[in-house]
């Protein structure tokens, strides 16, 4: 699997707006569904596609209807075997900092080809966020799991967290809501990627935190501990600032409210 990047470099922050979402000792950034209307986008069991393994002939007429489709020269090539290989995007939404070497520098040419795996190479660490929404294309077999997408996305990161803490879900549209379903680590997105054809308006993988049961403490790192510290200390400063201004203009208008009032002759 080889990994080609169109994302940009640098930090970023949660600019997301987190008046509601809440935070508590089991579940990490939940969103607060009772806070606001119900949101376009929204996470639900979806119908299990039933299966059929396909035939070679059904397979390469598939290929052949994708390619007849695909105008960015980012076609499927079927194999004598049956497999086949392509490319498909992954968005990254993760909202958590992510643990990598500290101190380690970008992964070179030669450190692909042999398979150098510089997170071994220092026993230092350090968390930071990875840009909202970027995209990773990626070039699979049709034989590649959701779990190889996983880690392969995490090695080209030098991401060192549990691949356990993240999870790969398929994006759809239906009836002008956004739809997501979390994929089985077993699952091959390429097939997926196959059945819905190269529009990603009609199917998109997203790459997000995993959510599933309560949270796991113990797995995580120390400086992931101190950047949730971090993280929520700002949350509570700029939620107090937030309140403060609220009702400073609650007050402001109440007492010229009352000086006109007063001015008035009663």
């Amino acid at each position: 699997m080889t990994v080609d990047s169109t994302m940009s470099s640098g930090y970023c922050s949660l600019d997301e707006d987190l008046e509601d979402c809440f935070f508590t000792a089991k579940t990490s950034f939940f969103r607060n569904a009772q806070s606001k209307a119900p949101s376009q986008n929204v996470c639900k069991p979806v119908e299990e596609e039933k299966r059929q393994v396909p035939t070679l002939k059904e397979i390469k007429q598939k290929i052949d209807n994708y390619n007849s489709k695909e105008k960015n020269c980012l076609g499927m090539k079927l194999s004598d075997d049956g497999t086949y290989t392509g490319f498909i995007k992954v968005h990254l939404k993760l909202r958590r900092p992510v643990t990598v070497p500290a101190g380690i520098r970008p992964r070179s040419i030669y450190d692909a080809v042999k398979e150098v795996n510089l997170a071994a190479t220092t026993d230092k660490r350090t968390s930071f966020y990875l840009p909202l929404d970027a995209i990773k294309q990626l070039h699979i077999s049709s034989t590649t799991t959701v779990s190889e997408v996983i880690q392969g996305l995490l090695k080209k990161f030098m991401v060192v967290d549990n691949p356990q803490k993240f999870a790969l879900f398929k994006r759809t549209h239906k009836d002008g809501q956004v739809l997501f379903q979390k994929l089985s680590i077993t699952d091959c997105p390429l097939y997926l990627r196959l059945l819905a054809g190269p529009d990603t308006d009609i199917l998109s993988f997203v790459l997000k935190e995993n959510e599933t049961g309560e949270v796991e403490w113990d797995a995580f790192s120390i400086p992931e501990l101190q950047n949730f510290l971090t993280i929520l200390e700002k949350e509570e400063q700029d939620k107090i600032q937030q309140v403060q201004k609220k009702y400073d203009k609650f007050k402001q208008r109440l007492e010229e409210l009352l000086r006109d009032a007063q001015g008035k002759p009663g």
